[in-house]
């Protein structure tokens, strides 16, 4: 199974014009730990938006229609299966999916625990992933305490996964 992570403002945006709503050193910090090490699956739009260059220490992926996508460092996958096939080798846990939004909608389904940086804080946000609160299969399964960064308040979330038959009882 993958992960997700993602930094998240009350209204479950994650960006704005092609880049992140929040500059969080602490979440930068956390995504690192999560990451490293690990495969990282995001799209090509996510990919662009690193100025170009994959994240190192890790394998890095991008699922994109572009057939003629080719970065030096860089694995393409053009279709789910092609992905699947690519981390078929890989623990539970060591692929985590980064991003953005269309990739997580469409990988969610093989995800298990998503780390989510929650801030409190509304923004003018015009990406945005799966609100896990809603989600009757996720759950709430670590929680830190409040921080604040430049008078931006935040927690680190763990969600996980719960099997459909088990959802409604906690």
């Amino acid at each position: 199974m993958m992960t997700i992570i993602a930094c998240v403002d009350r209204n479950w945006g994650i960006g704005y014009d092609g880049k992140l709503l929040f500059d969080i050193p602490q979440d930068m910090e956390h995504f690192k730990k999560v990451t490293a090490g690990k495969t990282v699956i995001m799209g090509r739009k996510t990919f662009d938006s690193l100025r170009v260059k994959p994240l190192p220490d890790r394998r890095n992926i991008v699922l994109t229609k572009k057939r003629d996508f080719s970065f030096e460092g860089v694995e393409a996958a053009h279709s789910i299966d092609e992905l699947l096939k690519l981390t078929a080798d890989a623990k539970s846990g060591d692929v985590a999916v980064i991003g953005g939004s269309q990739i997580y909608r469409q990988l969610l389904e093989y995800c298990d625990t998503a780390y989510i940086t929650k801030v409190f804080a509304r923004t003018h946000a015009d990406s945005f992933i799966a609100d896990f609160d809603s989600l009757e299969d996720w759950k709430v399964h670590e929680m830190s305490q409040i921080m604040e960064y430049s008078g931006l308040r935040y927690r680190f979330l763990t969600y996980k996964r719960i099997p459909k038959s088990n959802a409604g009882s906690l």
